[in-house]
């Protein structure tokens, strides 16, 4: 395969597609990830994961990610965990988040792939039934 096909494959996916180097510094960022965090892949590629990570969230984030960095793997392998995530325009956002550790032909950490998709309408929608559940029974009770 060559990289055209390779590049083709990751801007037609519909899920955001980012890799990052070791130094979480944005590599690789497809249309569909300008589409979920409105940040055009000029503004991405050479800025931080920052870009997307809410202050709040980053010491964590940051943490896990150079532990990941450092073993070569993560425990969170092959799973989608929901979190919190910022848009270009300042809005928070919440996606499901899968991430992996990629490794070069030596087996020598070279970044990590994060595959992303928006779930914001359906956590609203779920926070709103949540919330009315609870109404309906406080007023059982």
């Amino acid at each position: 395969m060559n990289n055209e096909f390779i590049e083709s494959l990751i801007e037609q996916n519909p899920d955001a597609i980012i890799f990052a180097d070791i130094k979480g510094t944005i590599q690789v960022w497809n249309m569909a990830a300008e589409h979920i965090f409105g940040f055009s892949k000029e503004e991405a590629v050479g800025a931080s994961l920052d870009i997307i990570i809410p202050e709040n969230l980053r010491k964590t984030h940051w943490r896990g990610f150079k532990q990941a960095i450092q073993i070569g793997r993560t425990k969170y392998a092959g799973k989608f965990l929901p979190t919190k995530s910022l848009h270009a325009d300042g809005s928070v956002i919440y996606v499901d988040l899968g991430f992996s550790i990629v490794l070069d032909f030596a087996n020598n950490v070279i970044g990590a792939l994060s595959s992303v998709r928006d779930i914001t309408t359906k956590y609203k929608e779920n926070r709103a039934i949540r919330k009315r559940l609870s109404e309906l029974e406080n007023i059982q009770k």
